[in-house]
């Protein structure tokens, strides 16, 4: 199979898939989920990402009868039916199913839905252009949530604009990105935003932070604010798909370059991690190859 789809037991192709009009998280939002990248059969950091979505499960009060045992033996015999040794996974839990009502019935089951489609690494070769934005988001930003039309809109924006991302500040403070935590390097230091409700403390993130440690970089998860972005040595973008993609520019203004060292140093040795677990060549991640969808 090129692509598999999974929802509440029933298995088909991606593009076949059809889910019933009253789940919840069509008309609310009402859900969470999580994505992960997998080459060579082997995911990456996949117990992290499970552990952090039954998490917001909790947070959430969702009724979710599979457990994390099940859950992770179904993803990875998922991953093991779809022909394509480069995929993303991606699985999201939704309150359940009924007529559309503000209030909800706390014994109500949820819905399950898991995808595995081809998908890569994005390029993490160059520094990319991005642009600032005001954040206009909820308070529950450190719940993995269905919730996602601000940073759509904002990250249409920036595509428009012909950026490859947007950081979003609170009062000038930063915060994080559309699909991304932003990071950055000062004096050779690693500053992060602190693990509060304005950002999701995103698995990408914590990898960053332990590889910094293990070189001996000391890391601060502190605020810090638009002028400390514009003079920082680097700027680090990590998610998922992106271990270590610096900025360089940002709202039009070249920004980082100050301490490439550095900043490869710490790119070399995630990058490693992710290649010795996948059992995959750092050149084998910049070969852009076809996949499904």
């Amino acid at each position: 199979m090129k692509s598999l789809a999974y929802y509440n037991g029933c298995f088909c192709e991606l593009d076949e898939m059809y889910i019933p009009l009253n789940d919840r998280g069509f008309f609310f939002g009402d859900g969470v989920y999580e994505a992960v990248y997998c080459y060579n059969k082997k995911i990456f950091a996949l117990d992290e990402h499970l552990t952090r979505f039954f998490e917001s499960i909790k947070a959430m009060q969702i009724n979710l009868e599979i457990n994390y045992a099940e859950l992770k033996s179904l993803i990875e015999r998922m991953v093991g039916k779809v022909k394509d040794e480069r995929l993303l996974v991606y699985w999201q839990a939704t309150r359940g199913t009924a007529r559309r009502n503000h209030s909800f019935d706390r014994s109500m089951k949820a819905n399950l839905c898991i995808t595995v489609r081809h998908g890569e690494l994005r390029d993490m070769t160059n520094p990319i252009k991005v642009i600032t934005a005001p954040d206009l988001r909820h308070g529950y930003c450190n719940i993995k949530t269905l919730n996602l039309l601000p940073n759509v809109l904002a990250f249409q924006n920036a595509e428009e604009q012909g950026k490859q991302e947007v950081i979003f500040h609170r009062s000038g403070r930063i915060t994080e990105c559309a699909h991304s935590n932003v990071s950055i390097l000062k004096n050779g230091e690693l500053l992060t935003p602190p693990s509060d409700n304005m950002i999701l403390a995103g698995i990408g993130r914590a990898h960053l932070m332990e590889t910094c440690r293990d070189l001996g970089i000391t890391v601060k998860e502190q605020e810090f604010y638009l002028p400390d972005l514009f003079a920082a040595d680097e700027i680090i973008l990590t998610a998922a798909g992106s271990l270590c993609i610096s900025v360089g520019e940002i709202d039009g203004k070249k920004t980082g370059g100050k301490d490439n060292v550095l900043l490869s140093r710490i790119r070399s040795k995630l990058i490693k991690e992710f290649c010795d677990y996948c059992c995959c060549k750092e050149s084998e991640i910049y070969e852009r190859k076809q996949g499904g969808n």
